[in-house]
């Protein structure tokens, strides 16, 4: 008797739950943004979105600017166990690799750019390893970073950020970026459109409570971003 695909193969294999998980590898998003996407009603969308919850690569969280709206999450690091274990289902010696990141130039905005974005920021830039160009800025900054920034930057990952002030959003307004990503979800709202058109992608952050749990949701996310993070290269063109 033939053994059955293993968990994650029957989960994604249908073809709008597969829809739904390659529009939220992407970034975060509301319901009603994910009926957009597929084209599918909306009761069709909840009832697929409830089978990916229920088998843990889907999460769903209220936004932090309006309660009445949830964003749904691909919890990148459970696919990407759920894809280990199905590769080794199928033979042990089969290994995927991952290309290095860059040359890319990435922004991280927040409002207040005094901790969820920072972080990313500092996260990215040591994980890109200099092959990265990354900042932040926010929509309404506040006059320092936050003290909780500063402490887990420094005493978890190493990193002195001390010396580093909120920028205001209209300070790279003009800049060319090939990434910006919103983490939080009120200045998804007001994030202004960027010339050269950048890839745009929303993680929804909650406001910090714990500075740890924040800082260790956002390394992850940018593990998983770094092999996004390759720019393509113009071929030369001959006569």
């Amino acid at each position: 008797m033939a053994a059955e695909p293993p968990a994650f193969v029957r989960l994604a294999a249908h073809p709008l739950r597969w829809a739904l998980l390659t529009a939220l590898a992407g970034g975060d998003l509301r319901v009603r943004e994910l009926v957009d996407r597929v084209g599918e009603p909306q009761n069709l969308v909840s009832y697929h979105l409830r089978l990916l919850r229920g088998g843990g690569l889907v999460t769903a969280t209220r936004s932090s600017f309006d309660g009445r709206d949830s964003y749904y999450h691909l919890d990148l690091g459970r696919c990407a166990g759920a894809l280990a274990e199905t590769g080794a289902a199928l033979h042990p010696a089969l290994r995927t690799e991952v290309p290095p990141p860059g040359p890319a130039s990435v922004l991280f905005l927040c409002t207040g750019n005094s901790a969820r974005s920072p972080i990313a920021e500092a996260l990215l830039r040591r994980r890109g390893a200099g092959r990265v160009t990354v900042t932040s800025a926010g929509s309404h900054p506040k006059t320092a970073l936050h003290p909780g920034t500063v402490r887990v930057l420094g005493e978890e990952f190493g990193i002195d950020v001390s010396g580093q002030r909120p920028r205001h959003l209209d300070t790279v307004a003009g800049h060319r970026f090939d990434h910006v990503i919103t983490v939080c979800d009120k200045v998804r709202e007001v994030c202004p459109e960027f010339p050269h058109h950048p890839r745009r992608r929303h993680w929804s952050i909650p406001e910090p409570g714990s500075f740890s749990e924040t800082a260790a949701e956002l390394d992850r996310r940018v593990r998983y971003l770094l092999p996004e993070l390759v720019v393509p290269q113009q071929k030369e063109v001959r006569p």
